[in-house]
């Protein structure tokens, strides 16, 4: 068994704007899942921005990236992929397909059920949208090399893909 050593975030610097010590966040900073969480605040104001132009939240837009990938998926196998619930994916799906970026497509293995695909116009939008994805997540990592960023990439996917 390896042994684990458990360090502790330097605190923070004096902001200078009050002269004041900086709170003491060492607690906070040595768990995952509070850095995941600031990161996550850091970076979603810019995705919200830049995907204003797509008319996309961060679901809708995970769904159509999916989509593009795996073409004629059925809704259950997205919904768990999303993880999110097959009545509220099914609104999400509709909103979708109101914009013309989807369609369902009775299954040819199973006619009872359904495939999702993507319509040219959602390929279209699909591709500049992860185009403006790829970009915004370089700015909001702009202190991270590109090893660094493949390396953090790495590590937060062995703690969800288990």
């Amino acid at each position: 068994m390896t042994k684990q050593i458990k360090k502790k975030a330097p605190p923070a610097a004096t902001p200078p704007e009050t002269g004041e010590p900086a709170l003491d966040q060492r607690t906070l900073q040595a768990l995952i899942g509070y850095n995941c969480r600031r990161a996550y605040i850091n970076i979603m104001p810019l995705f919200e921005k830049r995907m204003a132009k797509y008319e996309l939240r961060p679901v809708d837009f995970s769904v159509l990236s999916l989509l593009k990938a795996n073409p004629h998926i059925n809704q259950k196998r997205l919904s768990v992929a999303v993880k999110v619930s097959p009545p509220n994916l099914a609104i999400l799906l509709d909103k979708l397909q109101q914009r013309g970026l989807l369609l369902r497509e009775r299954s040819p293995l199973d006619r009872r059920s359904q495939t999702l695909a993507l319509t040219p116009a959602g390929l279209s939008m699909c591709g500049k949208a992860e185009k403006t994805a790829a970009e915004l997540e370089l700015d909001a990592t702009a202190a991270l090399t590109d090893d660094e960023r493949a390396q953090l990439i790495r590590l937060l996917q062995k703690i969800y893909l288990n």
